[in-house]
């Protein structure tokens, strides 16, 4: 299904040419249409039960455990393997064959045999194999100095130091979080139908959700084996700070290109979202309150970025000074100011860096759940409708697609080597995606086809000899090289927002913002980036854990709560 977009009340959606650009893209915050919040909505909602029915460790912390998700109509269970991990072996490279934690999520409560089973293939992740029970595959390293620290003061007695612990934010990362079919995993379209998987990346963010609980229980079961007695468990409240770190590469980068629609549903749901938002008379002084107060938390989410990446650093160091500014500006709103989020928003397109009026965006949300919260229900997509090309269309058509749609591409020269300095290939050793110099490797020849302004404008060209009143079907009998990019004109034509209007293959791109872009969707925060080309975030810090979920009616659980002189 392919996510609609209109007019709200008179208030257009921001055009595609403006949101889609990789530097807003790479903007983009979490938002009420995030899929960690999405999911922990319909498990509150729902009264979904959750237990822990295995935990067999040993003195060193090796074993394994299993945590049960019980929903309406069907129960989760995560499995969960510990390992003793030399540290000369912690990695966090696509390449590690060996991590402290490895994890499936299982369709059901899985047996003896199925444990077995899973402990045979599941610690080795790529090199094992799953079947169509299991929904995921993961694994995760620690943060190792934080973790020593932690184990320590609990085994002692005492809390950890709070410090130490807002300088990383999480006790383990996970490296790699696998869903969708791989190494044997169910097909998504094996589950897509049941009401709990209907979003995006409902199972891998239910996987994500119980690793934390373990990573809890596991620091303070390794505490209370070093100090016997006078070992305590975690303060709830320095527990509900921590997430679950991730440690993301480039191998996700390519995903927003290669799923069009999906991509598409992502960015009209949150559109529409705000257009509704802004469409909006008037505000109660509730409404406005409640912006105020999680603008207020947001600022100290944000001190707590640390980066020493230069580029984030500059764009953090913005926000914050952004994020003050909108601070003063939204106490001029009222309940008697007329579209007042509109007004803000305009306000915030003249005066705020990209950061500040995308974190804007996702605010404006956050008072407005009855209104916006169903988009959570569209942003899944079958791609299947939109593989068949249609060949009746005239090149007359076709043409008027691509100079809409790609007109900034043919704007392009891309004679100049600076234009497609980049080519995407794919691994042999790893099958990943990688980002290489096109004219300092010998790597053109295995390039994928992920640069479609580049292939757009190519295709416009090879129009130009063809008569208007000929039709796609027969441009394509004799040039079926251009297959793929009809196809992904066509797409485009019906889905305004699932192509990236820049260049993916300049000697400027930075893959960063593509990967920044997905997991905003996700929920992340914290951006750490390392490169240009893989970063760090964090999950689920501040959430409740699975006990907790059911005391917990607080939406906002991703905002730092304020301390009272704030």
């Amino acid at each position: 299904m392919i996510m609609s977009v209109c007019e709200t009340d008179a208030i257009q959606l921001r055009s595609p040419d403006k949101v889609m650009k990789l530097s807003r893209l790479g903007s983009i915050h979490q938002s009420r249409l995030s899929f960690m919040r999405i999911l922990l909505r319909r498990m509150q909602n729902e009264n979904w039960r959750f237990d822990r029915p295995v935990f067999e460790m040993d003195e060193s912390g090796v074993g394994h455990a299993v945590y049960c998700a019980h929903g309406p109509d069907r129960t989760y269970s995560l499995v969960a393997f510990s390992h003793d991990l030399p540290a000369e072996k912690r990695s966090d490279r696509v390449i590690a064959d060996a991590w402290d934690a490895t994890f499936t999520l299982f369709d059901g409560i899985p047996t003896s045999e199925d444990i077995e089973r899973l402990s045979r293939n599941v610690p080795l992740q790529e090199a094992g194999r799953i079947c169509e029970t299991e929904l995921s595959l993961s694994r995760a390293n620690r943060s190792a100095r934080l973790w020593e620290h932690i184990v320590e003061a609990l085994s002692e007695g005492e809390q950890p130091d709070l410090q130490k612990i807002e300088a990383v934010g999480y006790l383990m990362r996970t490296t790699a979080v696998y869903g969708s079919g791989k190494f044997g995993a169910a097909d998504r379209e094996m589950i897509a139908d049941r009401p709990e998987f209907q979003s995006p990346f409902q199972v891998e963010m239910l996987s994500v959700f119980l690793t934390r609980a373990f990573v809890r229980d596991l620091v303070e079961y390794m505490a209370r084996m070093k100090g016997g007695e006078k070992a305590v468990k975690l303060d709830p409240a320095i527990a509900r700070s921590m997430g679950i770190g991730n440690s993301t590469g480039l191998g996700m980068a390519p995903f927003l290109l290669n799923h069009p629609v999906l991509f598409n549903n992502w960015i009209a749901a949150r559109e529409q979202a705000a257009a509704r938002v802004r469409a909006l008379p008037q505000a109660s002084e509730q409404e406005i309150e409640l912006f105020r107060e999680l603008l207020a938390r947001s600022i100290l989410l944000t001190a707590s970025w640390t980066t020493d990446h230069q580029i984030q650093s500059e764009k953090t160091e913005g926000l914050k000074r952004d994020l003050v500014s909108l601070q003063q500006q939204a106490e001029n709103i009222s309940d008697a100011s007329d579209h007042p989020w509109n007004q803000l928003n305009t306000w915030a397109e003249k005066e705020l860096s990209l950061e500040g009026q995308e974190c804007l965006t996702s605010l404006m949300l956050e008072p407005y759940g009855a209104l916006v919260d169903d988009l959570a229900n569209t942003m899944a997509a079958d791609n299947t409708p939109t593989f068949r090309i249609a060949g009746a269309m005239t090149l007359q058509d076709l043409r008027e697609v691509l100079e809409r749609v790609y007109g900034w591409a043919l704007e392009i020269d891309w004679s100049d080597q600076q234009n497609k300095a980049k080519a995407w290939y794919v691994s042999e050793e790893k099958l990943e995606p990688r980002l290489g110099e096109r004219f300092e490797e010998p790597i053109e020849e295995y390039e994928q086809p992920l640069a479609p302004g580049r292939d757009a404008a190519a295709l416009y060209h090879a129009l130009g000899h063809w008569p208007e009143d000929k039709n796609i079907a027969q441009f394509l009998l004799r040039h079926p090289e251009y297959r793929h990019i009809v196809r992904r004109a066509q797409i485009v034509n019906q889905a305004p927002y699932a192509e990236i209007r820049d260049n993916t293959i300049a000697s400027d791109v930075l893959p960063i913002d593509m990967l920044r872009c997905k997991l905003a969707f996700f929920g992340a925060v914290q951006f750490d980036p390392r490169s240009d080309r893989w970063v760090r975030i964090n999950m689920y810090a501040n959430a409740p854990y699975p006990e907790e979920l059911a005391l917990q009616s607080d939406d906002f659980w991703v905002y730092p709560a304020l301390s009272r002189g704030n």
